[in-house]
């Protein structure tokens, strides 16, 4: 058993970072930034690996990406430009092995200021649900989520039928809806929801994270 798996806080829960998307609007992919010492999907894997253990990265067929820490497993979408269902399939399937993991938290790998509190806080909500997924007024966060393994089948009966809004899988699950107030006492201005996908949006997490635009 290694330092990280034993340190986790949920033992029966995985980690999923989605990288593979297109990264359009940003111009370069949003895994790579530079956030300090670390890049962005580097980061995200450190604080991840603070509450869940193991960590599953998909990427998209195309994707390079190197220098992933230990305890991480790189996998690629098996239905590339099927959106974020199909990552979390693949995520399913890198974990359906491990009998000691019933459960993944699910997030986007361009969210450098999620805190380790906020991903245990929606954990510890799961509870008897399929999924617990943060709600925004009438806005689900789906990519911060805990999803029992359990869904593989309805995830890709969905993908199966070309339904790919996450919306099917929450509307078709026993979910737990949580609202972001009930989120705030662990991240006040709920930055663990605060993704980049502008130049801006990124100059502007650097800035609140005290550290200089790299050139």
């Amino acid at each position: 058993m290694t330092n990280l798996q034993s340190s986790a806080q949920f033992p029966e829960t995985a980690g999923i970072i989605l990288c593979g998307g297109k990264s359009s609007r940003m111009g370069r992919p949003k895994w790579s930034l530079p956030v300090g010492e670390e890049n962005c999907l580097q980061r995200t894997i450190r604080i991840l690996q603070q509450v869940v253990f193991p960590v599953i990265v998909v990427a998209a067929e195309d994707q390079n990406i190197t220098d992933l820490p230990d305890g991480v497993t790189l996998v690629r979408d098996e239905v590339p430009e099927k959106g974020p269902l199909a990552g979390l399939s693949a995520g399913f399937d890198a974990l359906k092995s491990n009998s000691q993991i019933h459960s993944a938290y699910v997030t986007a790998c361009d969210v450098p200021l999620l805190k380790p509190a906020f991903v245990a806080t929606i954990i510890s909500q799961l509870k008897n649900h399929d999924l617990a997924v943060v709600k925004e007024a009438k806005f689900y966060h789906p990519l911060a989520a805990v999803y029992r393994l359990d869904l593989a089948d309805r995830v890709a009966s969905l993908l199966g039928a070309d339904r790919l809004r996450p919306f099917f899988l929450i509307d078709e699950s026993n979910s737990r809806e949580i609202e972001v107030n009930e989120l705030r006492h662990v991240d006040p201005d709920l930055e663990s929801l605060r993704n980049m996908n502008t130049p801006s949006e990124y100059q502007e997490v650097l800035q609140s994270l005290g550290l200089s635009v790299p050139e």
